[in-house]
């Protein structure tokens, strides 16, 4: 599913994909005490994300059920800033971050093997 969420979704849909379903009460005590966030800025943040269909409500309680995964929101992210920044060349977004040397060995040995598994299993 392929939604824009923005730094305050990410807030929200960040507790429900680490805690999973959770109250909005709840929410809201987690996000006051991490952000300063106050109830009303939660609820509001919460009714877009419900009208993005990023998270279902479901009573009794008003439960919030993520709706996205991470992994569907990190691949929307990653084809935006691609699409964005390096006019859809993915491998100008790797160049670029082997460049700037932040990743470990481990990191590189990760990405190394994933490379293998795509070249074997016929993905490339």
């Amino acid at each position: 599913m392929a939604i824009k969420l923005f730094d305050a979704e990410l807030k929200v849909m960040d507790i429900l994909w680490r805690e999973g379903a959770t109250t909005a009460k709840r929410l809201a005590e987690i996000l006051g005490e991490t952000v300063g966030w106050s109830k009303t800025t939660t609820y509001t943040v919460i009714k877009k994300c419900i009208d993005k269909d990023a998270i279902e409500r479901k009573e009794p309680n008003f439960i919030c059920h993520p709706l996205v995964t991470i992994d569907g929101a990190r691949e929307y992210e990653t084809a935006e800033l691609i699409n964005k920044m390096y006019y859809g060349a993915a491998d100008q977004l790797v160049a670029s971050i082997l460049d700037q040397r932040i990743l470990s060995k481990d990191e590189i040995e990760r990405l190394k093997q994933k490379i293998t598994d795509m070249e074997n299993t016929g993905e490339v």
